[in-house]
Parts: structure tokens; C-alpha cells; sequence
């Protein structure tokens, strides 16, 4: 029965993180790339109505995501379960994730916008995925070491 919580507290930490990650890469995208620098809108493939109403239900995502992985974090520390590792390496891997979904599905597959129009896109794709990759290189390593921590208490 304890292992059954045990499991439950570890992967309460992973899914906290990434839900932390993915409203944070989501806000951190909306604020700079939709909103300061203009460069695109979540749907571009219609009006400019259209477009704003896109990155408003994007906010509202990633809120959504943001305060619901902070809720999960909060009853974590109430209950005295933090794993420090294991909740970065979920931020991590959700910001990753959430940067590389945006960039292979978004951009490349589904195409309803790009992250800049009207230039070379080659290297804001290569810097946008290569980051994305990156961050959830880290996030896999952290969660690596967190388990691999567990296996040698």
C-alpha cells in the first residue's frame, strides 16, 4: 500500500512539473512571440480576429496548465512529498515538449503559423526546435538521475 503512494507522489511531482512547463513555455511564447514582437498568432490561417481570439484561448491554456501544476506543487509541499529532481526534470520536459509540439506539429505538419513570416525560416525552425530539444534532453536526463537516485537509497 505505501509503494502504491510512493508511485503516486513520484508521478504527482513528474505531471506538476510538466504541467508548470508547458503553461510556462505557452505564456513565455504568447508574451514574446505573439504578443511584444508580433511575429505570428496561435491560428494564422484566417482573420486577424480570428488570429487574437487564437492566442487568448492560448492564455487561457496556459494559465489553465500553469496554476493547476503550482495546485499540485502546493499539495505536494503540504504533505511534505517535494522530490525536487523529479518536479525540474517535469518542468523540463514539459517545456520541451511543449516548444517541440509547437514546432514539428504547428509549424511543419498542421502549418497554421509560423514563427516568423517573410524571412528565411530555416534558422528560427533550427533554433526553435534545436531549443525545444534541448530543454527536454534536460528534463529526460533529470528524470533519469531522479529514478536512478531512488534505485540506490
Amino acid at each position: 500500500m505505501e509503494s502504491e503512494n510512493i508511485d503516486s507522489q513520484r508521478r504527482k511531482n513528474i505531471w506538476s512539473g510538466i504541467l508548470f512547463g508547458i503553461g510556462l513555455m505557452a505564456l513565455v511564447d504568447e508574451i514574446i512571440f505573439h504578443q511584444l514582437l508580433q511575429w505570428h498568432h496561435f491560428y494564422d490561417l484566417s482573420t486577424t480576429f480570428i488570429g487574437i481570439l487564437s492566442d487568448g484561448l492560448l492564455n487561457a491554456f496556459a494559465l489553465f496548465a500553469l496554476v493547476i501544476g503550482l495546485f499540485m506543487f502546493a499539495d505536494l509541499q503540504r504533505k511534505q512529498s517535494v522530490q525536487k529532481r523529479k518536479w525540474t526534470g517535469g518542468i523540463f520536459t514539459g517545456l520541451g515538449g511543449f516548444q517541440l509540439f509547437d514546432g514539428i506539429i504547428n509549424h511543419k505538419l498542421l502549418r497554421i503559423h509560423q514563427v516568423r513570416y517573410d524571412v528565411n525560416v530555416l534558422p528560427y525552425d533550427l533554433a526553435w526546435n534545436i531549443s525545444g530539444a534541448l530543454l527536454l534532453i534536460i528534463g529526460i536526463v533529470l528524470l533519469f538521475k531522479s529514478k536512478q537516485e531512488r534505485a540506490g537509497s
